[in-house]
């Protein structure tokens, strides 16, 4: 039984298959990934395709299927929401774009945070899946299997899920406090409430921790990548990207976000590192698209870091919030990782963006 122990703790996924995890294209636990769901077209492109980027890879890879296909990517990972909603599971379900029909189990608030996310944990390990899609995912009180909505279809999308061990959901949970979301379902049992509080307190909106108006942590994966969270609440009034997330990271940003809501900010062109607006895009070569056809929310470093780590450039981050004068005076944030490979796709995905 030690042996069977130790062979699990040192699993690169953090288990077996059956532990909750990430899941990639094949079907096999992955410790994250990233996907980039195209926009609909006219003609070959059906608003479902999409490429897919997981630990170990080179460079974006054609999805399987499309992307409400319950044996791809995103399939099998929130699949688990739905398979495993009688067993002694933590759940989290935030939008500011709730699914039409959610269980209102609890006050939801409108409002808050301009986040969107889904965290699935037990007592051996979960994963933490952001994304911008609207009216997703279905409540697994409302329904029994995964699926796609139409309103994720028509535009671009993004999504990065990152598997973590238990501990970390603490800290998650406290970014998620900061970020005030709009949870609209979520499910914490006492056995895992006892060991997290802050994802109970993120659920239930109860606790005593006063969250800080803004707060960054190092997030470890179970397989050991270093994560770098940012989350921002509404007292922090000011733009995430310019404001903070640049100056942290000692790099400037190419960013992507939705454009069509009022009070775009313009391209912030110093002191410091600067943060311009993406206006165009290609991921993996394919035909090129415009930000207005593009909901995702990323940011990329111009440059490419050294190859031993240094230097400013190389990062590319995921997460909720659009640079507009609105948006500054809400809850959101965004996950970064400095990797040769994801910062690869996103560079060279951008065509396009606006000088200073």
């Amino acid at each position: 039984m030690l042996f069977l122990l130790l062979l699990i703790s040192c699993s690169p996924h953090g288990g077996d298959a059956s532990a909750i995890s990430c899941y990639d294209d094949r079907g096999e636990p992955t410790d994250w990934f990233y996907m980039y769901k195209l926009p609909k077209r006219h003609g070959a492109q059906s608003g479902l395709n999409y490429f897919f980027l997981g630990r170990g890879g080179a460079d974006w890879t054609p999805g399987r299927a499309g992307i409400d296909h319950p044996a791809g990517a995103l399939g099998g990972t929130l699949g688990q929401l739905y398979s495993r909603r009688n067993t002694e599971v933590a759940y989290i379900l935030y939008n500011d774009q709730p699914p039409p029909s959610p269980p209102w189990h609890f006050p939801y608030q409108r409002g808050g945070g301009h986040t969107k996310g889904v965290v699935l944990l037990d007592e051996t390990q979960g994963f933490w899946l952001i994304h911008s899609t609207p009216h997703f995912p279905a409540s697994p009180r409302t329904a029994g299997k995964f699926g796609y909505p139409d309103s994720g279809v028509p535009y671009g999308q993004n999504f990065l899920c990152v598997t973590f061990p238990p501990k970390s959901f603490q800290s998650i949970g406290q970014q998620l406090q900061i970020n005030q979301p709009a949870v609209y379902d979520c499910r914490v049992p006492a056995s895992l409430a006892a060991a997290l509080p802050a994802l109970a307190a993120a659920c239930y909106r109860n606790g005593t921790w006063r969250p800080p108006a803004n707060r960054s942590v190092t997030l470890t994966s179970q397989g050991g990548t270093p994560f770098l969270g940012f989350a921002k609440g509404n007292a922090f009034d000011r733009d995430l990207y310019s404001s903070w997330v640049a100056p942290a990271l000692g790099s400037d940003l190419l960013v992507q976000f939705w454009i069509h809501s009022g009070g775009i900010l313009p391209p912030y062109c110093g002191p410091g590192p600067q943060v311009l607006d993406v206006t165009r895009v290609s991921p993996d070569a394919t035909p090129a698209f415009n930000s207005s056809k593009d909901h995702s929310k990323w940011a990329v470093s111009p440059e490419a870091g050294n190859a031993n780590g240094g230097g400013g450039g190389g990062w590319i981050c995921v997460g909720d919030i659009n640079r507009n004068q609105a948006e500054e005076k809400r809850g959101g944030g965004t996950l970064c990782q400095r990797d040769a490979a994801v910062w690869k796709a996103y560079r060279g995905a951008v065509l396009a963006y606006r000088p200073c």
